[in-house]
């Protein structure tokens, strides 16, 4: 670890200052949800930047330097340095290697989901064609560009796969980020990345941002007290989805579960709101026979219809992971060779079916 040297407190204060310093970009000690890497576009001034912020510093080849202004906690390993064990001073030429580092830029995701995947949902897919025209032709809605969709309903029925499929249709990069992972350490960190997710999603535009479980931070306040930092990144969010700094080619996807507990003033920035429905018998027949054509045991025949009938009111996620892979993962653990009715009748018969909950009166953040 570097200490900084003082006449103060160095015993080594007699160090000589160092004439060289190569250093390398290693990135984040902890990996976010969105980190900006720095780019340095002047090295003269990046030079005197340096010098003056690790001036007094011991520099070890080996060891690590840490930005501490504007890109608070990025690394910089010192890859040598001349003389050895020296101290950063004024004079200290400072070298950036421009070997690379590994580090990934880019939150960037290709979806290989296409809409066939989702199955029923045909309103709201039906309303996705107008953000799949926008995205492939954003220049030509101008100020009439669905930027802000609102995808609602309950958990499970594809809200996420929709938003996926919608970026591969259109062949776009789709940024998937669960409003959780918004909430930094400190307060500030939030809307700092906010506002970075929307530079990012800018770079890479046409380009869809999807924030799931959008409730965790936009909850009316009626229903939650909000802490300082939870209240900034929803202003910061606003402030985005407003348009204040025009992002063309930017779209906005959040999902929520509680839409009617959503903050008036974040559901209000939505110009268009799409429901999810849970799916109905004929779907839950179709989501059984089209996931069972992938397992890797055989199936004995089997009345989905049946199925489906005692099914009904559940999602189509609980469909796939609590009855289909329950069952399949039981012939399994019996060394079967065939998933038999039963099986998928037990794992149904362990299921308890989870009706919609209300909305809460009141949460705490």
């Amino acid at each position: 670890m570097n200490t900084k040297k003082t006449h103060e407190n160095n015993t080594e204060f007699g160090k000589s200052t160092s004439e060289l310093l190569i250093l390398k970009p290693e990135g984040y000690p902890l990996s976010g949800m969105m980190e900006e890497y720095p780019v340095i576009e002047n090295r003269d001034v990046f030079e005197f930047y340096a010098r003056e912020q690790w001036n007094g510093y011991v520099a070890r080849k080996g060891d690590y330097l840490f930005d501490r202004r504007m890109f608070p906690d990025f690394a910089y390993r010192i890859i040598d340095v001349e003389p050895a064990e020296s101290m950063i001073g004024n004079s200290t030429a400072i070298i950036v290697t421009e070997e690379e580092n590994g580090i990934s830029s880019s939150a960037e995701i290709k979806s290989d989901v296409i809409f066939e995947d989702v199955i029923g949902q045909e309103l709201a897919k039906q309303k996705c064609r107008l953000i799949e025209r926008f995205l492939e032709e954003p220049e030509r809605f101008g100020k009439w560009a669905p930027r802000n969709i609102l995808f609602f309903g309950p958990s499970g029925t594809g809200k996420t796969m929709l938003a996926k499929a919608l970026a591969n249709k259109t062949d776009v990069p789709i940024i998937p980020v669960k409003a959780t992972q918004l909430i930094g350490e400190y307060v500030g960190d939030g809307a700092r990345q906010i506002h970075q997710l929307y530079d990012r999603a800018e770079e890479m535009s046409p380009c869809i941002i999807f924030i799931d479980e959008l409730d965790a931070i936009a909850l009316d306040r009626r229903f939650q007290e909000l802490r300082g930092d939870v209240s900034e990144i929803v202003n910061a969010l606003l402030t985005e989805m407003d348009g204040i700094v025009e992002r063309e080619g930017v779209c906005t996807i959040c999902s929520t579960n509680r839409v009617n507990a959503l903050d008036s003033a974040v559901r209000s920035r939505f110009e268009e709101e799409i429901e999810f429905v849970l799916p109905g018998e004929e779907e839950i027949v179709h989501i059984l026979r089209s996931n069972v054509k992938t397992f890797p045991l055989q199936v004995e025949k089997c009345d989905f219809q049946a199925l489906a009938k005692k099914a009904k009111g559940l999602s189509g996620r609980d469909i796939v992971e609590k009855i289909l892979k329950t069952a399949l993962h039981q012939a399994i653990i019996d060394d079967r060779e065939i998933v038999t009715w039963k099986d998928f009748e037990k794992s149904l018969a362990k299921l308890t079916r989870k009706d919609f909950t209300p909305d809460p009166t009141h949460l705490y953040v």
